[in-house]
Formats: C-alpha cells, sequence, structure tokens
C-alpha cells in the first residue's frame, strides 16, 4: 500500500506538469467529429490510412490510440519505422481526442480515462462511458467507413491511458485482441485495478489477448512488477504477456521505445518448425524477371537465400507456405503448378512485390 501511496501522490504532480502539453495534429491524417450521446461530449478522430489502402481487395487490423492529441503523431511515426521493418503489418490508426473549442485534455483525460471518482479528482471516473463510447459509437463508425478487419483491433495508451487499456481489457476483454501501454497509473483509487483484475479471474480464466506493458526504470518499478507478476501467476489461459522495464527512461520517456516494443510483441509473426520434407521441396534456384538470380538451401531447419555478394538472408516459417526475414520487410509465399510442383514464389517487400520463378 505504501507505494500506491507514493504513486498517487505522483500523480497529483503529473497532472500540474502536463497541461503545458500541446495538441499535436499530423499533416495529411483526416479528421471526423463525433458527439457521443453516452459521453456527452464532442470528439475528434484522427485517421491515418496506410500506403496500400488504395487496394480495394485489401482489409486491414485497426490500431486506437488514446490520448491522440499528444500520441497519434508519435505512434504514426513508430508505426512507420516498425512497418518499413517488417514487424508490423499494414495498419489503420485511430487516433482519439477531445474535440470542442479550446478543450482541456488534462481535466477531459482525468474525467474519461480513469474508472472511478477519487475526491481530490472530483471530474474522474468516466471510464465506464468512455468505454461505451468507443464500443457502440466510434468503433461502428470506423468500421462502417473503412475496410477494417473485423475485430482484429489493438489498444494502445500510456499513464491514464495504460490505466484505461487495463480497464478495458478487465471489462471488455474480447474488443481488442491485443493491449499495449506504458507506465499505467496502477496507484489509481487505492489499486483499484487489482480489484478488477481479481474480479475477471473469479468469473472467467480464459483471457486469450496479447499483453504488453512497460514502465521506465526512472519511475519506480515495484508496483508495477507487483501487479505483472500478479497477472503471471494467474496462468490465464489464451495470455501472451510481455513486460519490459525500459533502463534510464522516465514517465512520459517510456512511450516512444515502449510503443515499439509493444507493436513488435503484439503482431509477432509465428516461427515455426517444419518438416524437413517441406522445406526440401523449396530449395533450388530461383530468377527474377530482370536481376539476379536466388538460390534457396536449408540450414539449421530454415530456409537460406544466399545473394550474389554471398551474404545469406534467413527465411522463418510463418506457415508451411509462408515465410519472413525478420527484422525486414521481406516475405515470400511458394505457389505450385497444377501437378503440385513449386513454381517459385511471390516475393513482397517494402515498395512492391514480384513473382520469382524456380528454374532448377
Amino acid at each position: 500500500m505504501k507505494n500506491i501511496a507514493i504513486t498517487a501522490f505522483l500523480l497529483v504532480l503529473w497532472m500540474g506538469r502536463v497541461h503545458s502539453q500541446a495538441k499535436v495534429e499530423l499533416p495529411g491524417s483526416q479528421v471526423l467529429k463525433l458527439t457521443s450521446s453516452i459521453v456527452g461530449q464532442e470528439y475528434d478522430i484522427y485517421v491515418q490510412l496506410p500506403g496500400n489502402y488504395s487496394d480495394t481487395s485489401k482489409t486491414f487490423p485497426v490500431l486506437y490510440v488514446l490520448d491522440g492529441q499528444w500520441d497519434f503523431s508519435l505512434v504514426t511515426a513508430i508505426y512507420g519505422q516498425q512497418y518499413y521493418d517488417g514487424f508490423v503489418p499494414a495498419l489503420i490508426i485511430v487516433g482519439i481526442t477531445w474535440g470542442g473549442t479550446n478543450p482541456n485534455y488534462d481535466m477531459l483525460r482525468a474525467r474519461d480515462l480513469t474508472p472511478t471518482n477519487v475526491g481530490w479528482s472530483p471530474q474522474s471516473g468516466g471510464a465506464p462511458k468512455f468505454l461505451a463510447f468507443i464500443k457502440n459509437e466510434l468503433i461502428p463508425v470506423v468500421e462502417s467507413q473503412y475496410r477494417v478487419m473485423k475485430n482484429d483491433r489493438t489498444l494502445i495508451g500510456s499513464s491514464y491511458g495504460g490505466l484505461f487499456t487495463l480497464y478495458a481489457l478487465f471489462h471488455e476483454t474480447a474488443l481488442f485482441p491485443r493491449y499495449v501501454l506504458t507506465s499505467p497509473s496502477l496507484g489509481w483509487d487505492n489499486g483499484i485495478t487489482y480489484t478488477f483484475e481479481k474480479n475477471r479471474a473469479d468469473k472467467e480464466h480464459q483471457l486469450p489477448v496479447k499483453l504488453f506493458m512497460a514502465i521506465g526504470e526512472l519511475e519506480g518499478t515495484s508496483g508495477f512488477q507487483n501487479f505483472a507478476d500478479r497477472l503471471k501467476a494467474r496462468n490465464y489461459e489464451g495470455l501472451e504477456f510481455q513486460t519490459r522495464v525500459l533502463e534510464g527512461m522516465g514517465h512520459s520517456g517510456s512511450k516512444a521505445e515502449g510503443y515499439s516494443r509493444g507493436l513488435q510483441f503484439v503482431f509477432a509473426r509465428p516461427s515455426l518448425t517444419l518438416e524437413s520434407s517441406v522445406l526440401d521441396q523449396y530449395v533450388g534456384v530461383y530468377k527474377r524477371d530482370s536481376g539476379p538470380s536466388v538460390t534457396l538451401s536449408k540450414e539449421d531447419g530454415h530456409l537460406v537465400a544466399t545473394t550474389p555478394d554471398n551474404a545469406k538472408l534467413i527465411f522463418l516459417a510463418e506457415s508451411d507456405a509462408d515465410f519472413y526475414v525478420k527484422g525486414q520487410r521481406f516475405l515470400i509465399h511458394f505457389k505450385k503448378d497444377n501437378a503440385g510442383k513449386v513454381a517459385g514464389f511471390q516475393a513482397v517487400r517494402y515498395g512492391g512485390e514480384e513473382f520469382v520463378k524456380k528454374v532448377n
């Protein structure tokens, strides 16, 4: 309880510090204005579409960003980096912030992102209504106006946003299959999040989500670690969970690295171990329409491509026909002819794709 009291005290100080942060908008993004009948509040909704959105045959997962006035541009920049390196798929990014004339972000986020009312923050406790707004008003609008993968959503937030992300996890688990949060305000209302988690555990032992939590080393990590240990001890069925303490980082600085690591984790591709006979059929020489040929060999249970300058690329298996290079946007999908023999592979790299024919 001592750690919770300290955290609550720091929250009061933090309320005064964030007031100086200005709203950040991203040029090129779309802005929707929604007035919630549930909350009685106008919201500005920023939407950033992926570069290949013009391909009408494709649908996309959606990443919902809390505190969009500050973090929408940050998350969009991080997404661009992680997409280029192949860690995340093409995403639609939706940033949620408050609209109206001269919105007081400090007051409004303390209202909407906190789950219970506390005396020192009289406007607090609006998380139930805000979550209902997201579920019943925002998500239906996004899914009616954009080509999205239904039920493939991620929620990301920090500080009060991290507190709200955990509130959503324990109260509307299935709404988001992926949750990313940094520096959650676990001390809120004498650690009420612990009660939410216990109530969830008492009702249901399944928690089929991917959850990533991070905190800055300089924030004080004991309360964070206690909560993480509690989640791990539950052995929830279906939970994929990772935490990280970010060396040398404080409260606000935890977001950039934490969001990057979190997106890598929740969108991580599988790395399968395939039978040798499956890999053997792909070994050989492949020829592009223009440029040098590519030789695929088998080493230590993986396919390996040898380039003309003798560099090697190790391909990890996502399925028995789909492979990728970790840390690069380089994916290959093998195709077979009518006789069931490997005809070649479709290679997807940043900026384009091509079919590469097997010649030997």
